[in-house]
């Protein structure tokens, strides 16, 4: 692997935008915010157990005048970093959880690294932090300098990986005085389309039988995985019969230690999803029957543990365009001769990609847009007007929750994304703060899209969050 693409010393931008105090604060601040990014892709820390990531975006934004409070909602490693000048609230999301089994070096091929964690930051979340706060502190340096009014927050939000920490920050009131709601994503384009998603709900359903040898007393035995797989295989029939945008998947957990015992506890979860938070809710209660006729058939017991629920991603137009607009003034990403030769030997492992190397200097053309993938930004949306970008932090063709996107998020590319991610929120933060009748107009979209008799209510109920979810007994 050449050494240089990594250097956090190394990377240049050239963006056709004229020199402003928002250009002037992100350069300043490059080199704090690329060396956080790269910090938290070494942490690698799963969900709900990302102390060192979260404390080191909170004290770095403590560092630059930010007021931070912590352990939220139940979750200790939640915070809300606020630099309060009167006047509207805006909030830009950061995420820093990371996923399990991709622990991944930097290389372009699969080149397992040696961690505590065995896990690793394929979905991007260290870039998303980092960058999020980058921009939240340009945007402060801003207010600072111009006396305008205005407050910003940074939400340190934990476990998107299916941990919906979000959820549990909507429920707890967090956003009810936040007037609009940025974020983004990394990804191998750039992008800032009105996009909707699944909404999604998972859940652990376990069985409990009776041990038993297998071979020389089966018949004193009841098998916790037989529920598991008369479960899976009616679930798997069900397909048949479901609406065609539906999403279910699932993988056994626990199935037993040893082929001659028969299994008394037996564990299977289960992720289920589809565009309209309604029909997941139908389709989740249709699973849990194939559950309870599984225990039934097999004379086994069966509980059931909710253990996440997002909402679809509801957009909005109004700060939609404006993110938008921004994101065009800027411009794609252009990549180093190192790094061209970098691309093309990580390319070489795609299979079948959808784009081709060169597309990262392109940005998407506006449209509207569906994700069959789910995120807990969409409760969010759903109370306060909302708005997002992706940007080409990957080679192009990369898929997200891939080894490959482990390996790049942690070089210069990836931070080449990061920057113009921090430089879009913030620009899109300063147009909105200069032209406050822009909060008026999305909240009353957000009215028009949620009706005014919509009360929000969790998929999750009123569980509380799952810290050891990503724990492995």
């Amino acid at each position: 692997m050449i050494k240089l693409i990594t250097s956090i010393f190394l990377i240049t931008f050239t963006y056709s935008v004229f020199a402003d105090d928002i250009n002037n604060s992100i350069e300043k601040n490059s080199k704090i915010f690329e060396k956080v990014a790269l910090e938290i892709w070494d942490f690698a820390e799963l969900g709900y157990l990302e102390n060192k990531s979260s404390n080191l975006l909170a004290d770095t934004l403590k560092e630059n005048g930010f007021k931070i409070t912590t352990g939220l909602a139940g979750i200790p490693t939640s915070f809300i970093a606020e630099f309060n000048n009167g006047g509207p609230v805006i909030a830009i999301l950061g995420e820093f959880d990371a996923l399990p089994g991709l622990s991944q070096t930097t290389s372009p091929f699969k080149e397992v690294a040696i961690n505590e964690t065995n896990a690793g930051h394929a979905c991007g979340h260290h870039l998303f932090g980092a960058s999020s706060a980058w921009a939240a502190v340009a945007v402060k340096d801003w207010i600072l300098k111009q006396d305008i009014k205005g407050t910003i927050r940074f939400y340190g939000t934990p476990a998107e990986e299916g941990g919906s920490g979000k959820v549990y920050m909507v429920r707890e009131g967090l956003f009810d005085d936040v007037d609009i709601v940025l974020h983004w994503h990394p990804d191998d384009t750039n992008s800032a389309n009105n996009r909707t998603s699944n909404s999604n709900k998972s859940g652990k359903f376990t069985f409990r039988g009776i041990s038993a040898h297998a071979a020389g007393s089966p018949e004193l035995g009841r098998s916790a995985l037989d529920g598991v797989e008369a479960m899976n295989n009616m679930v798997n029939m069900m397909r048949e019969h479901v609406p065609q945008e539906s999403r279910i998947h699932y993988v056994i957990t626990k199935g037993g230690l040893a082929p001659n015992v028969v299994p008394d506890l037996a564990e299977v979860y289960y992720y289920v999803r589809h565009p309209e938070m309604n029909v997941v809710e139908e389709l989740f209660e249709r699973v849990v029957k194939t559950a309870n006729g599984a225990a039934m058939g097999t004379e086994t017991n069966m509980t059931y543990e909710v253990m996440h629920g997002n909402y679809s991603l509801l957009p909005n137009n109004t700060i939609q365009k404006i993110v938008y607009d921004n994101l065009v003034s800027l411009g794609g990403i252009n990549y180093t001769d190192e790094e061209n030769k970098y691309a093309k030997e990580i390319y070489k492992t795609f299979i079948k990609p959808g784009l081709e190397i060169g597309s990262q200097k392109l940005i998407a053309p506006f449209k509207d847009s569906h994700s069959y993938g789910s995120t807990d930004v969409g409760d969010v949306s759903w109370v306060v007007p909302t708005a997002g970008l992706r940007t080409a932090t990957w080679v192009p063709g990369t898929a997200a929750h891939s080894w490959q996107a482990v390996s790049t998020g942690g070089t210069s590319i990836g931070l080449k994304g990061a920057k113009l991610a921090a430089l879009t929120l913030s620009k899109s933060v300063k147009y909105i703060l200069e032209n406050p009748n822009i909060i008026e107009e999305a909240n009353n979209e957000l009215l028009e899209r949620t009706g005014k008799d919509f009360n929000y209510k969790p998929l999750l109920g009123d569980r509380k969050p799952p810290l050891e979810y990503r724990n492995i007994n």
